[in-house]
């Protein structure tokens, strides 16, 4: 039942996306770089999308860090963190990115995707909330299981870059059950680019991070506020060597400057 509701969605989409449909200028980006992955990008009204590798674009897979976006709102409305300026006192353990190794607020962790604060919000919250949550924002497959501090790292939570864009779009029109507070917490902390004419919010994620089999999977999903219009995007791409990571965010920028969006 759920793949063939994930089809009709796609299905859908397709419909109300005139410009739904493998592009070749987007394609040459990925060729290029011989990446293979997927991207969207759509307009908040829907009357646009363009896209790369449908097929993969429907394909659910582990979120990694850009599940944050979801989190931080998650862990904001349950108290489990009081805005992005609290401080999580570091453990002492030291861990293999030097910049977790100190205090964290949420702005700090979100924009170093910083494991351990998250997994110990997590335990704050508990899989009965994230089951709640999670199915009344329609994310994915809604799936916090089977260990409630890695479940979006290796667990069993699905999403496909579709999905990310669906969920991407209901985000911005403040269409999930949030407090305004929590709403404008994630938008200042999603800012990674801010200029006179636009602004880019955005989340990586890279899943099985550091495993020795390949693929990796990276993700950098996220949306861009112009003058006139608001644009979402979302790819995923394979990981084969750390220099690829890089060309996540290169990836999106260039497709928006390709479309005449940036």
């Amino acid at each position: 039942m759920p793949n063939i509701l994930l089809m009709l969605a796609l299905f859908l989409f397709t419909l109300t996306s005139p410009a739904f449909a493998e592009d070749a200028g987007m394609a040459r980006l990925f060729n290029e770089k011989n990446i293979q992955g997927t991207i969207v990008i759509s307009s908040l009204d829907g009357t646009t999308t363009y896209s790369h590798n449908d097929t993969r674009a429907a394909t659910r897979m582990l979120p990694a860090s850009t599940f944050k976006i979801p989190n931080t709102l998650i862990a904001l409305e349950e108290g489990a963190i009081a805005d992005e300026t609290q401080v999580l006192k570091w453990d002492g353990k030291v861990r293999s990115i030097a910049v977790w190794n100190k205090d964290q607020t949420v702005e700090s962790a979100f924009k170093s995707s910083c494991v351990w604060v998250y997994q110990e919000l997590a335990q704050r919250i508990g899989t009965a909330r994230y089951e709640s949550y999670l199915t009344r924002i329609g994310y994915g497959n809604a799936r916090p299981t089977p260990v409630l501090t890695t479940f979006w790292l290796e667990g069993d939570l699905r999403i496909s870059a579709l999905e990310q864009i669906a969920f991407l779009k209901r985000l911005y029109r403040r269409e999930f059950p949030f407090k305004p507070a929590s709403y404008d917490v994630l938008k200042r902390i999603m800012i990674v680019e801010q200029t006179p004419t636009y602004t880019v919010h955005v989340k990586t994620g890279w899943a099985n991070f550091g495993a020795t089999t390949a693929p990796q999977i990276g993700w950098y999903v996220g949306y861009l506020e112009t003058k006139g219009n608001v644009w979402l995007f979302a790819l995923n791409m394979d990981i084969s060597k750390p220099a690829d990571a890089g060309l996540r965010q290169k990836i999106v920028m260039e497709a928006l400057k390709s479309k005449g969006i940036l």
